[in-house]
Formats: structure tokens, sequence, C-alpha cells
């Protein structure tokens, strides 16, 4: 007979493979990101991320990267968009970002330390594009205060008028003009009141919650700010006004503070009917405070708009839109990976990287329809001399293998080919995809820009 504890330890895990087999947060496994931002333009959603370099024991953040979906369970990797090195005024840390479209152009709000007096400022970076070039119109700091100056959200509200928040450890606001690239009157400090954020205890100097990384959203007629309260490790917290300049009442802890970040950042976007919340957290393999990584999970209002508690999840296992196969897809756009990490250079611009032999990638919810797939093709390298394969599976990583590409020697992951082979059966229906790499070599097995199938 079983024993409870025994009948316990299976339950357990079989209710963890589960939860493998369906995760989608964090939301990109190919790099360390943080800071989450969503914009949605032309029925796109777009997240721009601070980026953590690996094995950083402090936040060692030099760009700002973008990712996007269609579908909110495959997301695409377009690499870095700016860095503080494109204003000439930056010294370094490129941490947590915002952009927002107004009349056809781009706006990223970043903050960054300055060389002129070693402090922190904020910057704005304009572009024609979500995906850039942005360049800095001004040559100089957007807002500058004496201190804590990080963390900007931006929101343009129904009459047009645009408001700004930063900050840490006191809350600031200012008024953008509608050239997004200034501001009317004075940096105002927005009152810290246990009404407004909430009391934190044992702290005089910082009397409320508030700690940093505000996040300003609009839901019919009220304003909600979001923003991470402390003391660390940070939980995520949020105050409702009926105006955007406020005052603030404190609305109470919506996220506790879990995972191995001691931070956290909120990122709030409407789309396609729901909304969406942003955070981040330390669950990728090498996960800390200091090498974060971007989640999203659905948001839920109660009746009168407030907010009640909820944790991480395992994140949006269930596609909104399906993935066409006979278009021209990037092999950076995927719904999970292990091993797998994002590059970018001149020649295929951003592409993926198998570091070890058994690394894999896929894409959910693929559609081939009645006809039906014969033909893959894909643009693929290997630096090894041997054999190194990738194999094309369906819904499962040990699902049935419907092609095997032999990956050809290229010299370097600048230099690819195109392979073309016919399928071993006819491809129809919607299919979950696993691109499985295999080789000999101990790291850095093959290299894989894109991918599609012919009817």
């Amino acid at each position: 007979m079983v024993s409870s504890k025994l009948k316990y330890i299976i339950v357990s895990l079989l209710f963890i493979c589960v939860e493998n087999l369906v995760a989608q947060n964090p939301i990109i496994q190919t790099a360390y990101t943080a800071d989450p931002a969503p914009m949605v333009f032309n029925d796109r959603l777009y997240v721009y991320t601070s980026h953590d370099e690996d094995d950083s024991t402090w936040f060692t953040m030099n760009d700002w990267k973008l990712f996007s979906t269609n579908d909110m369970v495959n997301w695409t990797d377009h690499g870095v968009v700016l860095s503080y090195n494109d204003f000439d005024w930056a010294k370094r840390d490129a941490w947590a970002p915002q952009c927002i479209e107004r009349n056809g152009k781009f706006f990223m709000y970043v903050p960054m330390w300055s060389k002129t007096n070693n402090k922190g400022a904020i910057g704005v970076a304009v572009a024609d594009s979500p995906f850039g070039p942005f360049h800095d119109p001004l040559g100089k700091p957007l807002v500058q205060s004496e201190w804590g100056d990080i963390d900007p959200t931006v929101f343009i509200d129904d009459d047009g008028q645009a408001h700004m928040y930063w900050g840490n450890p006191k809350l600031k606001y200012v008024k953008l003009n509608e050239d997004m690239i200034s501001y009317s009157g004075d940096i105002v400090e927005v009152p810290m009141t246990e009404e407004s954020f909430g009391k934190r205890e044992g702290n005089p100097e910082r009397p409320t919650k508030y700690e940093e990384g505000p996040w300003l959203y609009k839901r019919k007629e009220l304003y909600y700010l979001f923003w991470p309260g402390g003391p660390l490790p940070e939980f995520i917290g949020y105050s409702t006004s009926k105006n955007a300049q406020g005052p603030w009442k404190y609305g109470g802890i919506i996220m506790p503070a879990e995972g191995k970040s001691f931070t956290n950042h909120p990122g709030v976007i409407d789309f396609r009917g729901k909304t969406y919340f942003f955070y981040h957290n330390g669950a990728l393999p090498g996960g800390s405070g200091f090498t974060r990584s971007v989640s999203v999970q659905e948001l839920e209002f109660n009746k009168d708009g407030s907010i009640s508690p909820f944790k991480m999840t395992s994140g949006i296992t269930k596609a909104i839109a399906t993935v066409n196969p006979y278009a021209f897809n990037q092999a950076e756009m995927i719904s999970w990976s292990e091993n797998v990490k994002s590059y970018q250079n001149k020649v295929a611009g951003v592409f993926i990287k198998a570091k070890k032999s058994g690394a894999y990638s896929s894409v959910k919810n693929v559609d081939f329809g009645k006809e039906g797939a014969q033909s893959f093709s894909t643009r693929i390298g290997t630096t090894h001399n041997g054999d190194v394969t990738m194999d094309v599976r369906l819904d499962s990583l040990d699902g049935p293998i419907v092609g095997t590409i032999k990956v050809p020697l290229t010299g370097g992951d600048d230099r690819f080919e195109t392979v073309k082979i016919n399928l071993s059966n006819k491809i129809t229906g919607v299919h979950n995809l696993y691109f499985v790499f295999n080789g000999k070599a101990e790291k850095d097995i093959m290299f894989f820009d894109y991918w599609m199938f012919s009817k």
C-alpha cells in the first residue's frame, strides 16, 4: 500500500512536470531582462526592457532591448535598440526605461548616470519606428534633480496631456509638453503620506511603503499608480486617484515579495480586451537580484476597481493567435527555450545560438492548415566540423521528428547557409514546434537565424 507521504511526493512531482510543460514565465529565456515597459502599437504588443549582463554581481546594465508578440506566448527578440553610449552626456547605468508613441514618433525615456555632475538623470531618445534607430534630440538630460532620478513612467491622457513620474526614494512629477521632449513648470515632489502610499515601519527617513519604479495606468475614469514597495525585498503596491496628478489613495499590496530578485518593477497594459501585468524576478538558471527575468500574467480588477493580491504564476499558457509557418519566421521568436542565448551582429541581425547539445527552442500554436507542409527551409551554421544536427519535432520535446537538418560548417556566426529538406510526413493542423540542437562539441553547438515551411 502506497503511503500518504509517497502519494504526496508523486502528486507533487507530477504537478511540477505539468507546470514545466505549460510554463511561459519568464517570457524571455535567451537573455537576462528586467524593468518591463509594455507598449501597444498597430495591434502588436511591444515590451522594452533593461538588460542585466550575464554573471552580474551588481546592476551591470549597458543597453535596452525590445521584444514583441502577436499572441502573448511567442516572443520575438528585436535585440538592443538603444544604449547609454548613444547619449554623449551619459556615463553608465542603462536602467528602467519606457517608450511611448505620439503622432508617429516614438519617445524612449531612460535613466542614466551623467558625466557632467556624476548624478543620475533621465534622458529621452526619439525614433520613427518602435525598433529605432533612436537619437538624442536634446544633447542633455530631460530632467535632473538633486537625487534619485530613475525609473520614468510616461502616460498620455485622453485630453492629450502627457504626464511623467519617476524617482527613488522620492516620487517626482512633471507635465510634458506636446513635443514630448520638454516640460512645463517646475519638478513637483509628490507628498509621501501614509494615506497615499501606506505606512512603512521602522524607517523615519522613508515614512511610506513607496520605493521606486512607478507605472501610471488608467482604467475607465480611475488612475492607477503601481510601484515597488519596501523595505527590501520589494513587493508591488498600488495607489489610485481621480486625477493623473493625484492626490493618491493607497490601495494595498497586490504582488508580495517572492522569487530570487530583491527588486521588482511593474508594467501594465491593455491588449485585445485584456489587461496584462508585467514584472521581473530571478527565475532563470543563474537568476538573482542582478540577473533578472521579465514575466507576465493577466491582471483582474474587482467591480469597484480595486485589485486583490495575487502571486507570480507560470504565465500566459493559451495563445490568442496562431503562427503562420509559411511566412518568414525568425529563430528568435520563441515560446520557451533551454540552453539557448540570443546574439546580434550586422550580418544576421538578431539570431540564437545553442550553447550545448540537447538545447532547444520552441514555438507554440503553429497552424499548418488542411493542405499541409511538405518541406522546410532554414538559415543556420556552425563552427564545428562534425555531426551537428537540428531536429524538427512536433508537440513536445520528445515528439515525432518530421525532419532532421545536417548543419553546414560555415566557420562563424557571421556566416550562414540556407538549407532546405523534404519532410518525412506532411504536417497539417495546429502544432507546437520544437527545434532540438545536437552535436558532439561541449559548447556553442550551432547558430540559427530563421525558418519557414512550404506547401
